[in-house]
């Protein structure tokens, strides 16, 4: 009777109001059946995480360690709707692997399929353009069953989609990247199938980021006459060769609002790019085309629906489809021994930390796992004499971006990407405090010292910190991977997130100079 008291006097009191909206009157009726279906889940505060964070191996020497942690996040979510795929050896290629992860909306399917079948859809578009990935024959199969949907004249579609270039000299990375915009377009046709669909009006998307972490053979790097003719040939790239140190690269490809963050020297790189109504170009697109975006929201919604717009699925709408389109950002972006941390996570992290925010949690959380480590196992850090100090200004620094293309950084990039440094203004640098002086990753108290700013070693240290025998055991990387991506979890659980939250960090090899 409480209840709907109180219904009926916020609904009186909205009906005054001369111009008010249905998308209120929602939320009031949401919140009434919210209420009366006695919703009253354990608090998902510090300790609330529900999966806890599980290891994922992989063979290869660019990772130290890979863990996924997630969180349904239940004060708010009914399912858990993220999902997310780690495979080593990736094409049979050894020293390649392939991360991603999928957030879903209005239902887990897409998600699934995503996880599932991109990364086949993906491979089978490499092998036409590199020998050295291969299929195998269960792979082939699936990917056979698929031609009675990839039709002929569907296939000429795409070849006007994919083939769209800025130049017509063909980067090196441009064939992968159009390999990701093929693989997102035929799994968008895969999902108009509606296999397994619960809803018969509107079915479940998702969004996703992808990850491919290849290493680049020696004598591409190693600074050679020859590997340098090799690389100078490539006139379109921003560069004409790889800086020398350079093991690896990143191709990543992401649709919606899932993203990709790199630590790099201290410093957060994001290689994603945010597919929603807060955009300002993607706003000018669905106007332009003919779709509609509400002012209900702060930044409106996709024909009163849908926040991203971009992403993989919602079939069953035409209307919204129309706007929602499946055209991936790719990146592609060298790795050396700098590069401290990979993190992928869905919308339910980033929806309440900017990059900058969770690379000094991430930081930190990581430094005080070794110095706990090290007082148990009664170990002093090492000592060097030069110590840079990481700061917020180094967090804020404009010349972050400046400092990751410098040396041939980025080798090839879609030509809307958009590398940004900061994403929005959430402070929470209380918070992150005290997350870290209330849990302990082995259960004991935090170092006295972790008061103060966190510290990293310079990269001409790496010897002697290697020679003291300091962080050298793989299960050591896995618990602090694990422990970490754990962290991120409870600190957006804490923070007031309302969707799911998936985090999947990669520590790399300038994780142990920390």
């Amino acid at each position: 009777e409480t209840l709907l008291a109180q219904r009926q006097k916020l609904i009186s009191k909205l009906m005054k109001i001369l111009k008010y909206s249905e998308r209120h009157r929602q939320k009031i009726d949401y919140s009434f059946e919210f209420l009366m279906d006695n919703h009253t889940p354990a608090h998902c505060g510090l300790a609330g995480v529900k999966n806890p964070s599980a290891c994922r191996k992989v063979s290869n020497s660019l990772i130290k360690a890979v863990a996924v942690c997630q969180d349904q996040n239940c004060m708010w979510q009914g399912d858990m709707e993220d999902r997310f795929v780690v495979l080593d050896n990736y094409g049979n290629r050894s020293e390649t692997s392939f991360l991603a992860l999928a957030d879903g909306f209005h239902g887990a399917t897409a998600a699934e399929r995503v996880a599932t079948e991109l990364p086949l859809l993906f491979l089978d578009q490499l092998a036409q353009i590199d020998c050295s990935y291969q299929k195998s024959k269960n792979e082939q199969q699936i990917l056979d069953s698929f031609a009675t949907v990839i039709k002929a004249d569907y296939r000429e579609k795409e070849k006007v989609f994919s083939d769209k270039s800025g130049s017509d000299k063909l980067n090196t990375y441009e064939g992968i990247h159009k390999a990701y915009a093929k693989s997102f377009w035929r799994m968008d046709r895969l999902l108009r199938l509606g296999r397994n669909e619960a809803s018969k009006v509107r079915w479940s998307g998702c969004s996703a980021v992808t990850c491919l972490v290849e290493r680049i053979p020696s004598k591409e790097t190693d600074g050679t006459e020859e590997g340098e003719r090799k690389h100078s040939d490539n006139t379109h790239s921003p560069v004409s060769k790889p800086a020398k140190g350079i093991a690896g690269l990143l191709h990543v490809a992401n649709i919606g609002n899932t993203h990709a963050v790199l630590c790099k020297n201290g410093k957060s790189h994001c290689l994603s790019k945010e597919h929603s109504t807060a955009s300002v170009s993607e706003t000018k697109r669905i106007l332009q085309n003919g779709g509609s975006i509400s002012t209900n929201e702060p930044d409106g919604l996709v024909e009163g629906y849908l926040r991203t717009t971009r992403g993989l699925g919602h079939h069953g709408d035409l209307v919204l489809k129309r706007s929602v389109i499946p055209v991936p950002h790719t990146v592609s972006v060298p790795i050396d021994d700098t590069c401290q941390f990979l993190i992928l996570a869905s919308n339910g992290l980033w929806e309440v930390m900017d990059y900058n925010e969770v690379l000094t949690l991430t930081l930190r959380t990581f430094t005080h796992y070794l110095r706990t480590y090290e007082q148990q196992n009664r170990m002093s850090p090492s000592k060097c004499q030069d110590l840079m100090l990481l700061t917020e200004d180094n967090f804020n620094d404009s010349e972050a971006i400046n400092d990751l293309q410098d040396g041939a950084e980025i080798l090839y990039s879609h030509k809307d990407i958009l590398l940004n440094d900061s994403k929005g203004n959430l402070k929470l640098n209380k918070l992150n405090q005290e997350l870290l002086n209330t849990v302990s990753p082995v259960g004991s108290k935090p170092s006295p010292q972790y008061e103060d700013d966190v510290k990293m070693y310079p990269s001409n240290s790496g010897s002697q910190i290697a020679g003291k025998g300091r962080v050298t055991s793989e299960t050591l990387y896995d618990n602090a991977a694990s422990y970490v991506s754990e962290q991120l979890v409870k600190a957006a659980l804490a923070a007031g997130s309302r969707d799911n939250i998936t985090v999947l960090i990669a520590l790399l090899n300038g994780c142990d100079k920390i």
